[in-house]
């Protein structure tokens, strides 16, 4: 039987030398490791998410104590050193010395056996300094980009487009654990009932203050292993992507178009507001995210979805034409980063290419939408280039369309503006992108 910390150290040096996502990456190892009891998985789990989100500072305290460039070290000795120094600097729960010698104990049994006098000295010092930041301006990115583990590039974006309190606020809280989330599937059950059976489960849940049947969750581990899950009782969803279904207004008997639907959650809300009346077409460019799609909605008792494959920026005549219609398009995903917090380590280079992207789809998804109809623009990104400047840039070539007021008292960082982008510090949600356009009649 693997022990906690070798099954977290496989998974981060998954993470470290593949590039695999996070939350795919925790998911494998433990359903491959099925022995854990509830606490090892959540150990497993902080030490993942925990050892990332702080990845950039650990680095920092690590390079204090050692006499090689980190970029030298080979990825297990690597992914070793930097758990430990998580679990010592941020786990208050673990003791320095156990962090010390089980870390010490891992090398040995990970090809890093040759390093393992070095993991115990470097450790120690890591355990007797504390956590170190730069001695320069506080303010200034460089120091910002080491404590919050935020790329300089990222917190210069931020920064310049949301205002320097704005970004900061954002840094900080994209450490922070984000809540679970999850909307009640009306189509059986309501929230009062859904509470009582996850209780049953000894899930503690409680109605969202400002967002009808959205139900926030505690002590819970994987909300998929849940019976209320399999039986299809709910789907986990922020409040943002609800907003966003919300914006879309779809009613009874509308045909409505969702874009770029993986991995299904919106559609699901959409489904439920509509009655399981009308006809969604939920289209994904790739086979295995469609079946997705289809699945999910036979567990939730959804019938009037249509999966189907499809690439977003190419106009099909045999589609039809909609009511409504979401483009919820692929983005650099820098509004959800506490959710998966590599994403903070891309580069700017790494995104540059998505607004084309994001334009080809909102140009072709307009072509398919009945006049007097409504399409919903949307991302889980905070970039302007991305959110307001594509947007812009669509109503400059489609002059039968209009932006539409949605939810106008929110606070905005344009006063004047239609578009509305959420943050997590101020509207407690996901970092978020929606913008309402009409078709004119």
């Amino acid at each position: 039987m693997k022990s906690a910390r070798q099954v977290a150290f496989e998974a981060l040096l998954k993470i470290h030398k593949d590039g695999a996502f996070s939350n795919l990456a925790v998911d494998n190892a433990l359903k491959e490791n099925p022995e854990l009891d509830d606490r090892d998985k959540a150990f497993v789990t902080n030490i993942v998410y925990g050892t990332l989100e702080r990845l950039m500072l650990i680095d920092y305290n690590l390079s204090l104590y050692l006499n090689q460039p980190l970029k030298k070290l080979k990825p297990e000795l690597h992914t070793i050193l930097r758990m430990g120094a998580y679990q010592i600097l941020f786990m208050d729960k673990v003791p320095a010395h156990a962090a010390v010698s089980e870390s010490v104990a891992l090398a040995k049994e990970n090809k890093s056996a040759f390093a393992a006098s070095v993991v115990n000295a470097v450790l120690r010092r890591v355990a007797d300094a504390g956590v170190k930041y730069p001695d320069m301006d506080e303010k200034s990115p460089e120091y910002l980009s080491v404590k919050y583990s935020c790329p300089q590039w990222i917190i210069e974006l931020w920064a310049n487009a949301y205002g320097f309190d704005n970004a900061v606020a954002m840094a900080e809280r994209a450490l922070d654990t984000p809540p679970v989330t999850v909307r009640v599937n009306t189509l059986k059950t309501n929230a009062d009932d859904l509470i009582w059976k996850l209780a049953e489960e000894g899930v503690i849940s409680e109605k969202s203050a400002d967002m009808e049947n959205t139900l926030v969750l505690s002590n819970t581990g994987s909300v998929d292993s849940l019976e209320a899950y399999k039986q299809g009782l709910f789907h986990a969803q922020d409040k943002a992507s609800q907003l966003c279904c919300m914006a879309l207004a779809p009613v009874v008997g509308d045909t409505v178009f969702d874009m770029c639907a993986s991995p299904g959650g919106k559609t699901f809300t959409i489904a439920e507001i509509m009655g399981n009346t009308g006809t969604i077409k939920a289209f994904d460019i790739y086979q295995s995210r469609v079946d997705l799609i289809r699945n999910g909605a036979k567990t939730l008792g959804i019938t009037n979805v249509i999966s189907t494959l499809s690439d977003a920026s190419v106009y099909n005549e045999n589609f039809g034409a909609a009511d409504r219609i979401l483009c919820d398009v692929p983005c650099s995903g820098l509004g959800v980063i506490r959710r998966k917090p590599e994403i903070r380590y891309k580069t700017a280079a790494d995104i540059a290419g998505l607004p084309d992207i994001q334009f080809s789809i909102i140009c072709n998804a307009a072509r398919y939408l009945k006049p007097g109809g409504r399409l919903v623009y949307s991302t889980c990104t905070l970039n302007p280039a991305e959110n307001d400047d594509v947007c812009d840039r669509f109503l400059s070539r489609f002059e039968d369309f209009e932006a539409v007021d949605f939810l106008p008292d929110e606070p905005r960082i344009d006063p004047e503006s239609k578009y509305l982008t959420l943050m997590p510090h101020v509207h407690g949600t996901d970092g978020f992108f929606i913008a309402v356009f009409e078709k004119k009649r």
